[in-house]
């Protein structure tokens, strides 16, 4: 290209770009036309070119030229950016509108491309981007490409939090933040936890609300000594339309809870109505639990089992059915096909929840929901799934033991106090018929026995379970004191081990003591105290406890017995258990008494010397000297 050519092009585009250049674009749609561009032989790089749609069948050059009215414009020019020739498009309305200007690009092979990258800087200029959308001669953007919603969710307690963070807010862990992309649903419906479809529903006086309703009959009833446990727990019994949600590590017997429960509500349902019961798995197949029901010897004609894990299919498959009760195993499995993300994700997790919740409240029908835990105990997913739901449950236990804890955190039907105590055997779950002895052992042996040095019997409350536990203590010489502990706070030993020294005089500064609660359980209770304190002074003084004792008190700084709660069923207990003696706080005989006690005596004590006077120094009823020889 010669020099007075690129003179050429500089002038005119310097000069008429307000003719080359529209301030407002449309996106370029792409049609079977035909094209024509040419140079004049005067070396001007200014010229008109006439651009036509036609039909598959039409002549590609008919109606081409200035003159045909119902053709597109095209101004073309040569790019000294791109190196290629650029065209304007303006499009002649038949219906009187505004034309629609575009801006394209044609490449030397001749076809077509719309302005990207390799526009000139003076189209950059007035904010030509391909994802803006203008309307003609306006100047105004009308529409943008929406980004997705970004944020960050933490892979162990689901928080979320608007930016990355390299700690978790929340559960204060190392590298869980993970980036999670909310998708647009603007276009859809809103989704709600309550239908929004109830008609000639008007604000109810609370009167009004349980006219005619026998509270008695509408919880639905759990029969036998299994299904009695769990109706404890749950209140009193299953509330119609309530949802129910059960967590617990794996293996420690979810599943098997439920197929139990199930078979009670198909079984045993009372008159009238629909007996049938659903369990529908994500995880195994109608056989796998077919071969659980029948090791657990469940064979009602009442249960209905079915393997899916879509919502909307479950809904579809249950409604002829009409059950009473519906069990979903598991929330992570499960997913709603109008909702982003896999399975178990945070958004599926919320939404199919909040789905069996309308479900459960439109129709009446309770539903369990089996809900997987992360790695600090908790159920997986968003907080959000614990405040849906109106019932959550734990099942708790260790892998050494065979004992299974039903404890309830949130309960909008009842105490969150209760708590149920089974039995895993390979029949399935049983209920513990006296759960206040299953963390102590029978040990009627000799009471001059060593081997009964440092045990002491605590009595300690979960919920409004009383459990009995041991409590053992070894205090062995050495050069440097030192202690070592398991199943107790080690500030709380410390601090009882501190007040046997200083307020009773203990030399314990040159031993080395070890305390352990059997079987395994951690003690939380202040109530366990005084057990500690007598378990160690057995083991310091090398005398034994009598078996048939028990210590209940919490234990001050200046060495004072201090009362607990609910100490009136915490002796009533011991006393049922056959127990001959029980220490307590003074206070506590002072305001409960003696009465009902049978056989066994309460000894009431102001403070730990006391309590040693009356366990070790009384043999026979034969005193010895005081504490001073210590």
């Amino acid at each position: 290209m010669h020099l007075l050519d690129m003179n050429s092009l500089r002038t005119i585009l310097y000069s008429r770009k307000h003719f080359l250049i529209s301030s407002t674009f449309s996106s370029y749609t792409t049609s079977p036309i035909s094209c024509r561009f040419y140079l004049a032989p005067n070396s001007s790089l200014f010229h008109y070119a006439h651009l036509s749609t036609h039909a598959p069948n039409a002549d590609p050059l008919a109606g081409s030229g200035p003159e045909h009215e119902k053709g597109r414009n095209v101004w073309s020019i040569y790019g000294s950016v791109s190196s290629k020739l650029a065209t304007q498009r303006v499009g002649s309305s038949i219906d009187g509108k505004d034309p629609e200007p575009s801006i394209g690009v044609q490449n030397g092979d001749g076809s077509e491309d719309l302005l990207n990258k390799k526009t000139s800087e003076s189209v950059r200029k007035v904010g030509l981007e391909d994802r803006l959308t203008c309307k003609p001669n306006s100047g105004k953007v009308v529409g943008l490409k929406k980004k997705n919603k970004v944020s960050w969710v933490c892979s162990n307690c689901g928080h979320s939090e608007g930016q990355w963070w390299g700690t978790c807010q929340s559960c204060h862990m190392v590298g869980t933040m993970k980036q999670f992309s909310v998708g647009n649903d603007s276009g859809g419906e809103r989704r709600t936890w309550l239908p929004k479809e109830v008609t000639n529903v008007n604000p109810l006086r609370l009167t009004d609300v349980n006219r005619g309703i026998n509270t008695q009959d509408w919880r639905l009833p759990l029969p036998g000594p299994f299904g009695n446990e769990v109706a404890r727990v749950l209140g009193g019994g299953l509330v119609p339309g309530s949802l129910v949600l059960i967590g617990g590590d794996p293996g420690v017997g979810k599943s098997t809870l439920l197929l139990q429960i199930a078979a009670i509500l198909a079984e045993g349902c009372g008159e009238g109505g629909s007996k049938s019961v659903v369990y529908v798995s994500g995880e195994e197949s109608v056989e796998q639990i077919g071969n659980r029901a029948d090791r657990l010897k469940i064979q009602t004609e009442n249960l209905f089992l079915y393997s899916s894990t879509d919502v909307e299919d479950i809904f579809e498959k249950i409604q002829p059915l009409s059950p009473r009760a519906l069990i979903i195993d598991s929330i992570q499995t499960v997913y709603l096909q109008e909702v982003a993300g896999s399975a178990g994700g945070i958004s599926q997790v919320k939404e199919c929840t909040s789905a069996f919740l309308r479900f459960a409240k439109i129709t009446g029908i309770p539903i369990f929901l089996i809900g997987h835990v992360n790695k600090s105990g908790e159920v997986a997913g968003p907080r959000l799934l614990e405040h849906i739901v109106d019932v959550v449950l734990y099942v708790e236990g260790e892998k050494c033991s065979l004992h299974r804890l039903l404890r309830p955190v949130k309960n909008r039907f009842g105490s969150t106090d209760e708590l149920g105590v089974f039995e895993m055997l390979p029949s399935g779950l049983e209920v513990v018929s006296n759960p206040s002895e299953m963390f102590r052992r029978d040990h009627n042996g000799n009471f001059n026995s060593e081997h009964l040095t440092g045990l002491a019997v605590a009595v300690v409350m979960d919920g409004t379970q009383t459990f009995l536990l041991e409590i053992q203590a070894l205090c062995s010489s050495s050069r440097s004191f030192d202690t070592h502990v398991n199943g107790i706070q080690n500030r709380r030993a410390d601090m009882i081990i501190s007040v046997l020294m200083k307020q009773v005089g203990l030399k314990l500064q040159t031993s080395t003591i070890f305390i352990n609660v059997v079987s395994g359980v951690t003690l939380t209770e202040t109530a366990g105290d005084l057990a500690i304190a007598m378990a160690i002074c057995s083991s310091f003084l090398e005398s034994h406890i009598p078996n048939d004792i028990a210590f209940i008190g919490e234990i001050g700084l200046s060495g004072e017995l201090r009362m607990v709660g609910r100490m009136e069923k915490r002796i009533n207990t011991v006393a049922k258990l056959g127990f001959k003696r029980c220490v307590v706080p003074k206070s506590a005989v002072n305001c409960l008494g003696v009465v009902g006690l049978g056989e066994m005596k309460l000894i009431g004590c102001t403070n730990l010397k006391d309590v040693i006077n009356n366990v070790f120094m009384v043999r026979d009823e034969v005193t010895t000297p005081s504490m001073g020889s210590f």
